[in-house]
């Protein structure tokens, strides 16, 4: 499964880290190729470099202005013109979405990828990797979104929130079952 990843291109504590490690290991382990915004630093490295080093593949998607930063050794790298350019080649790429910890970036990924999704223009699984509760607040106002009305799809049918990479693969691994 190619597996796109939304997360931070910068160092961040242990506590996002050391998780983030086992879900790439996991990753390669399993034969996944780790879809991701291409940049070799902070936790994309963390992520290309245990996808890498556990045996899987490597489709970065980077973009002009960043390319500079963009990892040597990809099994496949594209450099896009923008950031929406990027995003849609990424989703393009992809099987499944997961999104880790980051900033404004990965927040403007996140919340444009789900709002395709809602809209029927993807049928991809999208999970939240709620990393030391992370998302805890990002899920309450879901629930809160769902529960007056401002979605028009059951929460649990546009986003999974998982603990722990291990719970991530999990549920992709039955959306594939599923025909996802």
């Amino acid at each position: 499964m190619n597996i796109c990843v939304f997360c931070s291109a910068a160092d961040l504590d242990d506590r996002y880290v050391l998780p983030a490690r086992r879900f790439a290991e996991l990753m390669g382990e399993g034969g996944h190729a780790l879809v991701w915004g291409g940049s070799d630093t902070g936790l994309m490295k963390v992520m290309a470099d245990g996808v890498q080093q556990a045996g899987g593949k490597l489709i970065g998607v980077s973009v002009e202005f960043l390319a500079h930063k963009a990892r040597a050794g990809a099994d496949e790298m594209v450099v896009t013109k923008d950031l929406a350019e990027r995003k849609a080649q990424m989703l393009a790429r992809a099987d499944a979405i997961v999104v880790m910890v980051g900033g404004m970036g990965t927040l403007d990924e996140a919340t444009e990828i789900l709002e395709l999704r809602k809209h029927g223009l993807h049928t991809k699984p999208v999970v939240l990797l709620n990393t030391a509760g992370f998302y805890d607040g990002l899920q309450e106002q879901f629930r809160r979104m769902e529960s007056e009305g401002f979605l028009p799809m059951p929460l649990v049918d546009l986003v999974f929130f998982a603990a722990d990479g291990a719970g991530a693969l999990a549920y992709l691994a039955e959306r594939a079952g599923d025909g996802a």
